[in-house]
């Protein structure tokens, strides 16, 4: 049978078919859907961590029981796993472990293009990099036999449009894999200095059979057709050079693209007049060629930053431009906002108003450093809003505490920021942190975490308390605002930055996307009360817009929230009736 299915839903098809029978997670943009859909067989054990290390240490131990387990994430979280991860390459697997990491050229849900190869070849792991939803399943599938056979955790790296774009992909049933026995073994599995030397040994002369098999495997082929031009590729790169070239090029479609594989590429090389290497983002593959002494075109034409498309490849390589429908007018840019009812916008609108410096986190909520609210100064990784301020007041002396605070959501709190608030505490900093609590993962599509008290499948769980757990660490003063209700939210945040010791402010209002959450009918403005200030456009709600003058309200996006009724001295908003 034949399905249409996304990259990551054929991944999680893959994983079930393999009899992957444990899947741990941390949700991140374009790797969420994997464990969503995997979640829905009911063979599967799945679930959602508190963060990428602690979910590819679940992968691990499973595989240590025998197990063939899988964990997935983005690009920057594999920097959080990459301490389990590289130790585990040492280690080995005993039942076959997968790690799936989604690169995002083009940085449409991300701080920065990273490219997973870069971490595959320092761990000296193998990457199989599949090229549409087929390739997803099967590459999946075989993923968990080369993970068994040369005793290695395998790499499975895709990309935004990989992860998102569909392709018919064949179904099979489930193959039942049985848990090897577990057997006590601390000369593989206990990575002391004694042991670990042994190891690495072993790691380096499983590079060597990986690079051999790589010369005749499933996952690498070649494709003659006029060798005038000869193109090595891989991944989402493949299907544009196809689509680009077509029969006017012979292609190298590398499919295992650690370790490489230099007998091929060598081959391919001598059968074509020219050569091109066309991968996005780092330049790996041309800078082996160029270590085996080939003459190679790659990123002097290729750029690298950003994600490609065919009329770039038959651009760079052709000359040939792609034809295209221009607009008769320019468009306005749509930038990405906060929305509706949004229950970070009140919050943002009362520290824009204290002037304070305001170290920013990883989430939906990083939208507040964009205008009109713009109030986010700094934003680097997952959880290092709270450890940057407290660096930053710690470099601006006790007598400016008060002039900054740390915004961080609930799920970014548990995943890596619950660290930075002990470091405040233990080493006496004088910081206000605020932990904005919607009740759910926001940016990456509602997922729960451990603060909701519901798992991945929805059942009932245990909830972490974080009122509890910031007096657990060591912080005394804790506060709840409503961050709808501006001025008891502004007048918290200047007690708080007025203590002279640590604080914690939890603003706590559920997103308004949730189905759970009931809104108020919404409002409407009275044309002959509205004065044209504007002041309602503080808030930067794109339920609100000017016309001829005069603010008016979109009904189809307005929730009822009531933050704009705040900001209008005029009492020109009113309730319209109950939807």
């Amino acid at each position: 049978m034949k399905e249409l299915l996304i990259g990551n839903a054929a991944i999680a098809r893959g994983l079930y078919e393999a009899g992957c029978k444990v899947v741990s997670s941390y949700p991140g943009t374009p790797s969420t859907e994997i464990t969503e859909f995997a979640a829905e067989y009911p063979e599967v054990y799945a679930e959602w961590a508190p963060n990428e290390k602690v979910a590819c240490e679940v992968a691990i131990g499973a595989s240590i029981a025998g197990a063939r387990a899988f964990c997935a994430m983005k690009h920057v979280g594999l920097n959080v796993a990459a301490d389990p991860l590289y130790t585990a390459s040492y280690t080995g697997v005993s039942g076959g472990l997968v790690i799936g990491v989604a690169d995002d050229p083009g940085m449409f849900s991300s701080q920065n293009e990273q490219d997973t190869r870069r971490h595959a070849i320092g761990a000296k792991l193998p990457v199989l990099e599949p090229s549409d939803s087929e390739e997803c399943l099967r590459f999946t599938k075989l993923a968990f036999e080369l993970s068994e056979e040369f005793d290695t955790p395998v790499i499975l790296r895709i990309t935004t449009r990989v992860a998102h774009s569909r392709n018919p992909v064949e179904l099979n049933e489930r193959v039942e894999v049985p848990n090897k026995p577990y057997e006590k073994n601390p000369q593989k599995f206990v990575m002391m200095p004694a042991m670990a030397k042994v190891r690495h040994e072993i790691v380096e002369e499983r590079q060597k059979k990986l690079a051999a098999y790589g010369a005749d495997c499933p996952f690498n082929r070649v494709e003659m057709a006029d060798t005038k031009i000869g193109v090595i590729t891989s991944g989402i790169s493949y299907q544009y050079v196809k689509e680009a070239l077509g029969e006017r090029a012979s292609v190298l479609k590398l499919g295992l693209t650690n370790p490489l594989p230099d007998s091929l590429i060598l081959d391919f090389a001598a059968k074509v007049d020219k050569l091109y290497v066309v991968e996005e983002l780092e330049d790996i593959i041309e800078t082996r060629c160029r270590v085996l002494g080939l003459e190679v075109t790659g990123k002097e034409i290729f750029s690298l930053c950003g994600e490609y498309s065919h009329a770039a490849v038959r651009k760079a390589i052709l000359g040939e431009e792609a034809e295209s429908v221009a607009f008769p007018e320019a468009i306005p840019g749509r930038p990405p906002v906060l929305c509706p009812g949004c229950p970070h916008r009140g919050l943002y609108y009362a520290l824009k108003q204290a002037k304070v410096y305001v170290s920013g986190d990883i989430g939906c909520y990083t939208l507040g450093a964009l205008a009109p609210l713009a109030s986010v100064d700094s934003c680097v990784c997952m959880g290092a809003s709270i450890s940057g301020l407290h660096g930053f007041n710690k470099a601006e002396g006790d007598a400016n505490y008060n002039k900054a605070v740390a915004v961080i959501s609930d799920s970014t709190f548990i995943h890596s920021g619950v660290t930075g608030l002990i470091n405040i505490a233990y080493n006496k900093g004088i910081s206000t942190v605020i932990v904005l609590d919607n009740s759910i993962t926001g940016m990456t599509g509602h997922q729960q975490n451990p603060t909701t008290g519901l798992t991945l499948k929805g059942d009932p769980t245990a909830a972490v308390d974080l009122e509890a757990l910031a007096h657990a660490v060591g912080i005394a003063n804790v506060r709840v605002v409503d961050p709808n209700e501006l001025e008891a939210t502004a007048a918290v945040i200047k007690e708080e930055l007025a203590r002279p010791e640590p604080s914690l402010i939890i603003s706590r209002r559920p997103c308004a996307l949730l189905k759970t959450v009931k809104h108020a009918a919404p409002l409407s403005v009275d044309a002959d009360k509205c004065r044209g200030c504007k002041a309602c456009m503080k808030i930067g709600c794109p339920a609100i817009s000017i016309r001829g003058g005069k603010a008016v309200v979109d009904h189809t996006l307005c929730v009822g929230c009531g933050v704009c009724t705040q900001l209008c001295r005029f009492d020109a908003f009113k309730t319209k009736e109950a939807r």
